[in-house]
């Protein structure tokens, strides 16, 4: 046996152990009635692919084995002081504390236009998400594995279920509260959009000391998704957060993330146009200091004609911050009249912050118009100077050109009062961080 063999053969081996050893510290596999079949075909899958290996290609740049190791690492909880996100907004509220649904947080799961359940409590033997859950991180496995959601798909412990029928008269906010330091939250959430139905899903807050999430979204023709989420207050907490998508005809899928602080922050998005005129956008603004990872993995897959996508992400990072993007279009073949737009960019405000790119374009159609970029940068000195010479200190000043700089990313959001609130979180962000 040469030792490139005996090599191949340990890490087979490593991945095998790290991923019993996770499934055992998981115990027996929860849900009955609809849930029991999609949840067998997950662990099956999780097995035979195994947990993540720093080797691996797709995590080469964020090391996973606080995601994959039997305990949760301890993360201190953290009082900010402050209201939370979209406190000031008109929603229905869903309240987790550390994964666990809190009912008297939460307000009753009605509202017009929208049927909603806890997947925790749905173990009839039919209903209408048992062909939805689990079914497309199937097809997102493929042709990158995604061994974190395979883990979710079966040991979620609980989740909301989201039927829209119609156009709600306010979003659904889902709030994460993290109180025990050592947490480990697993949840799942399926949505469906009825044709020609809406809704806008709000979430925030840190959730535990490690979260493990699936968003499951089939917007199905004519429908539109808002997806606005934010990250941060507990640094020490570690997230490996993925969202499925279908997109169906003339229908839109909107996503923006801001995150800002934890210790590691991998954000996974696998979207699949399918439908004829459909839109696609998902974007995101990360700002880290110190000791802070954060990677966006986005999989944009066009199967139809005339359709459109988007990815933008900014970072800004200072004192030794690391952000990572790994963006991909992929163009089928006859998915002609195609319009792709994919832009990574980052501020680093140090040299010992670093911003690790992997931008790419897959076509097998030849009417497209797709463009990617990658930049990295620092502060402009001249602009700088410019704020400076009106009066303005220089750390105000700097921070000014940081919103500047994200604003690209903002501006996917369509709602102007939700746009407004993430805008305030930032400008609070940045403040503290003055001192």
């Amino acid at each position: 046996m040469t030792a490139a063999t005996e090599r191949k053969q340990a890490l087979a081996q490593r991945r095998q152990d790290v991923t019993e050893a996770r499934i055992a510290a998981l115990g027996t596999v929860p849900g009955a009635g609809w849930q029991a079949r999609p949840r067998a075909e997950a662990l099956s899958r999780l097995r035979a692919m195994g947990l993540p290996q720093p080797r691996d290609e797709y995590w080469k740049w964020t090391r996973p084995e606080t995601l994959t190791q039997p305990e949760a690492p301890t993360a201190a909880t953290f009082d900010a002081k402050t209201a939370p996100t979209f406190d000031a907004i008109d929603r229905l509220t869903l309240a987790f504390v550390d994964g666990v649904f809190d009912a008297e947080a939460s307000d009753p799961l009605a509202l017009e236009g929208i049927e909603i359940e806890r997947l925790a409590t749905s173990e009839a033997d039919i209903h209408w998400a048992q062909d939805l859950y689990g079914a497309l991180e199937t097809d997102g496995q493929t042709p990158v594995e995604r061994p974190l959601a395979a883990l979710n798909s079966a040991y979620a412990t609980d989740g909301i279920l989201i039927r829209v029928t119609g156009k709600p008269s306010k979003p659904v906010n889902i709030v994460y509260h993290h109180r025990d330091d050592s947490s480990d939250a697993c949840l799942h959430h399926v949505i469906r959009v009825e044709p020609g139905a809406a809704l806008t899903l709000l979430e925030n807050g840190p959730a535990a000391a490690r979260f493990n999430q699936v968003i499951e979204v089939d917007v199905a023709e004519t429908g539109a998704f808002h997806h606005i989420r934010t990250q941060g207050r507990d640094h020490e907490r570690r997230a490996a957060t993925h969202i499925f998508a279908r997109v169906g005809r003339e229908s839109l899928f909107k996503s923006f993330t801001l995150t800002a602080n934890g210790v590691l922050t991998r954000n996974e998005a696998v979207i699949d146009i399918i439908g004829d005129d459909a839109s696609a956008h998902i974007a995101g603004a990360a700002l880290g200091d110190g000791d802070f990872l954060h990677d966006d993995t986005v999989f944009i897959t066009h199967d139809a004609l005339n359709c459109e996508s988007r990815q933008v992400f900014k970072k800004v990072l200072r004192n030794g911050a690391n952000g990572i993007f790994q963006g991909k279009i992929l163009v089928k073949p006859g998915a002609q009249k195609t319009d792709g737009y994919q832009i990574s960019q980052s501020l680093l405000l140090d040299e010992a912050s670093q911003f690790l790119a992997k931008p790419e374009l897959e076509i097998y159609a030849d009417d497209v118009a797709c463009s990617h970029g990658s930049t990295s940068g620092a502060i402009d000195e001249t602009a700088l100077f410019y704020l400076r010479s009106r009066g303005i200190p220089e750390p105000i000043a700097q921070d000014l050109m940081v919103l500047a700089f994200v604003a690209e990313a903002i501006q996917e959001i369509e709602d102007e009062t939700i746009a407004g609130e993430i805008l305030a979180q930032l400008e609070g962000w940045l403040s503290r961080r003055r001192g």
